[in-house]
């Protein structure tokens, strides 16, 4: 498209149209809640860690070895996607071991890695 061409040229409202996506269109409060959710996936190092736990489960010392990172780093990620709840924990002995919160997550991490490949 050539400069301009990403505007109208005229200043015209389809009434029909914009009535439809008012009524249909999610609330402004849950867009910003999805959009925070998105805020905290849009970090590479969170987003590797979601991808080491979509093999399986890891305590932070793997997770930590597996990306090269130090456990003090991994820790704090881990934090925020637990505040998210894109991640949850269990405590085994003296080990605390970290899996993805849910089946939604897993999608996600498919659906954006399907779109990136296409």
């Amino acid at each position: 498209m050539a400069k301009g061409e990403y505007s109208c040229s005229e200043n015209v409202v389809h009434e029909g149209a914009v009535a439809e996506v008012r009524e249909k269109m999610h609330d402004g409060a849950a867009l910003d809640t999805v959009a925070g959710f998105f805020k905290v996936l849009g970090d590479g190092t969170r987003m590797r860690i979601i991808s080491a736990l979509a093999v399986r489960e890891l305590c932070v010392c793997d997770i930590a070895a597996a990306l090269g990172m130090t456990k003090s780093a991994v820790s704090h990620q881990l934090g925020t996607l637990r505040t998210a709840r894109l991640v949850k924990c269990r405590r085994e002995g003296k080990s605390v071991f970290y899996s993805i919160d849910d089946d939604h997550v897993y999608k996600m991490l498919e659906g954006g890695l399907e779109h990136v490949h296409e």
